[in-house]
């Protein structure tokens, strides 16, 4: 398990506020535009903030929790300083913003390494299966709000 805040101590990750939650995805998938426009949804909170793995900020986080911005698998969801990757990722994302988010929790119906499978699998067939799209291009007033450029 990381040390939580442990991107605090690395000189390569720009600072930037962590007093709410991150998710740092691909901007040019379609899945994850469509997971970002959930987050809009679901976070009736408001603060949970989007970072395109394609930003500085996005690159230094995944380089620092050992990913490539070219690696599918590439998805983070940043907690109070606590790092949430892949399936796992979408169940802590889910109960934090509660209400219907509370349904990412059927997932653990499914074992863990079966989970990962799935994860890994849907991850390198996305833009095969779902095709790409521009994240930031989204024109929800909202969402844009929330990017982390």
């Amino acid at each position: 398990m990381t040390k939580r805040f442990s991107y605090r101590d690395d000189p390569t990750v720009p600072d930037f506020d962590d007093s709410a939650p991150v998710a740092v995805m691909d901007a040019k998938c379609a899945i994850c535009s469509w997971g970002a426009r959930m987050i809009n949804r679901l976070d009736r909170s408001g603060t949970v903030r989007i970072c395109p793995i394609q930003s500085p900020l996005g690159s230094a986080l995944l380089h620092h929790y050992g990913f490539k911005a070219d690696d599918p698998s590439s998805w983070l969801f940043l907690d109070d300083g606590i790092v949430h990757t892949d399936f796992e990722a979408v169940i802590h994302a889910g109960r934090t913003f509660g209400g219907w988010g509370h349904m990412t929790a059927i997932l653990r119906l499914f074992p863990k390494g079966v989970r990962h499978k799935l994860y890994n699998w849907l991850a390198r067939n996305r833009y095969a299966i779902f095709g790409r799209s521009d994240l930031c291009a989204l024109p929800d007033p909202k969402l844009q709000k929330r990017l982390m450029r």
